[in-house]
């Protein structure tokens, strides 16, 4: 079946992302958050993608910019979200306010409306156990930036039912994208590898082993990976690194998932990455 609209809660980087790529792939949106001036900025946000996206994609180049943000509709009013089927969850990466807002869709929803939560580590069995329906609860895990990555890791707790993997793996085949389902631990494949590789390499900087645009180089040309680890790390935001790793630490109890303190200065001083301007590399046109 094709889900003709899709409700978006959160507005931020990746809800931003997600709401884009569903417009684009001529799906109608409700996006929702706090404040119409987070939303308005997801607006401006999408709105500039879609420019500079077109630089590099034919079919961003013919497609009509503002038709595809009119199919978004911006709401602070969670009721808006009552009658749809499916609903993509983006909010912040804490479980008490993932727990809350899956308790609150629950008791908005239909039954039948299934609820994906886009995480990078918490346990999706744990936010299913906040609704009375949890066999309707599938994780979504997306990669920033959305509407490059062709692949979303999508995520089976123990109470998740086929159909409703079934049904994400049909919402982003819609969007252009496949599904690699994998099992609900913290952390899951991607952040579970990606973190520990992550958090050493900003331990060789903070050792004075090498310089960040070093560490990078050795994985872009010795390894030809397409980027470095400090530079995903900026993307994805040295803030949602920190909280990652210490929510990993927290379940594991392993002290490999143990926040290098470099870190912990960096997100102390502001230093997000991309969106603040500035991490381990600076950025043109950001925030600072």
């Amino acid at each position: 079946m094709r889900f003709a609209t899709i409700g978006v809660v959160g507005a931020g980087v990746m809800g931003a992302g997600v709401a884009q790529c569903l417009a684009q792939t001529e799906h109608s949106v409700v996006l929702v958050d706090v404040s119409q001036e987070i939303l308005e900025r997801a607006r401006t946000q999408i709105a500039r993608n879609l420019r500079f996206g077109a630089l590099f994609n034919p079919a961003l180049r013919s497609a009509n910019h503002s038709e595809v943000l009119d199919r978004i509709d911006l709401t602070v009013n969670y009721e808006r979200l009552a009658n749809l089927d499916f609903i993509i969850e983006n909010v912040t990466e804490s479980w008490e306010i993932k727990r809350a807002v899956h308790a609150e869709l629950d008791r908005i929803c239909r039954k039948e409306c299934i609820l994906a939560a886009n995480t990078s580590v918490i346990l999706i069995a744990s936010l299913a156990a906040a609704t009375q329906c949890p066999d309707r609860v599938v994780g979504m895990h997306f990669m920033n930036p959305v509407p490059q990555m062709r692949a979303v890791e999508v995520i089976k707790a123990k109470d998740t039912s086929g159909a409703t993997v079934e049904s994400a793996t049909e919402v982003l085949q819609q969007m252009g994208k496949s599904a690699i389902v994998v099992g609900d631990k913290p952390g899951f494949v991607s952040n579970r590898v990606l973190m520990l590789a992550i958090n050493e390499a900003i331990m060789v900087v903070q050792d004075e082993v090498a310089e960040p645009a070093v560490v990078d180089e050795i994985f872009v040309k010795c390894m030809a990976h397409k980027m470095g680890p400090l530079a995903t790390a900026d993307l994805i935001g040295l803030d949602t690194v920190l909280r990652s790793l210490e929510l990993l630490c927290q379940y594991y109890g392993e002290h490999k998932y143990r926040p290098c303190s470099l870190l912990k200065d960096m997100v102390a001083a502001g230093l997000y990455g991309r969106k603040s301007g500035r991490g381990f590399f600076r950025y043109a046109g950001q925030a600072r």
